[in-house]
């Protein structure tokens, strides 16, 4: 496949990220737990929760496919695909949750995507192990973004509470691969950095 097959391909996958919709191969989890009995506010809320974590695994599809784009590792590609597949399925959880609960995925989703696509593929240039450095360290701050959200979920709320502690024990491993495939630490200002990109993306997509 020359570059510009491949660069159609991926265009492909953003199209298909940003506006189709995502299926999972995995049962979703928390499928078998009785709807919860939430009010009209409690309803809204979780739906706008599960619109932000829809918005992470849309940027979480546009990082994997910059870093791949721009890695020099065949194995580190790999790794990547393997985890961009468990992030779609994430994908499709969230979705189909935030449809559920009458909400809608954000009206942002092309810029969310289009940001992060272009962070993916400047930390694939800084080379392999910072690339998986920044893989590690946003796998870790999305696990406590996830605990914060599940936290924060009405109590009797529990399919979304067990779609959301699926998505952190994936996070976890993913993690855990990039780690095993020598990741780089991250230095603190760059772990600030990220802190501070995702309250943004938290905030704007809890409303819009």
């Amino acid at each position: 496949m020359n570059w510009i097959d491949a660069w159609i391909v991926e265009f492909d996958k953003g199209v298909r990220t940003v506006f189709a919709e995502a299926h999972s191969v995995r049962p979703v989890p928390g499928a078998q737990c009785p709807e919860a009995d939430l009010n009209a506010a409690e309803r809204r809320h979780v739906a706008a929760l599960m619109r932000i974590n829809h918005v992470g695994e849309v940027c979480a599809q546009a990082l994997y496919q910059g870093q791949a784009l721009t890695s020099r590792s065949a194995q580190l590609r790999t790794a990547l695909a393997e985890a961009a597949h468990e992030e779609t399925e994430h994908l499709a959880w969230t979705e189909q949750r935030i449809r559920e609960l009458g909400g809608r995925k954000s009206l942002l989703n092309p810029f969310w995507y289009a940001g992060a696509l272009a962070i993916g593929m400047l930390a694939g240039r800084c080379g392999d192990k910072w690339n998986l450095g920044f893989l590690a360290e946003t796998e870790r701050q999305v696990e406590a973004h996830l605990e914060g959200h599940q936290a924060k979920l009405p109590a009797q709320d529990r399919k979304s509470w067990a779609i959301l502690e699926q998505m952190k024990v994936d996070e976890v491993k993913h993690a855990d691969t990039a780690v095993r495939l020598g990741a780089a630490p991250l230095p603190e200002p760059a772990k600030r950095l990220m802190r501070l990109a995702a309250r943004f993306m938290k905030q704007v997509a809890y409303r819009i």
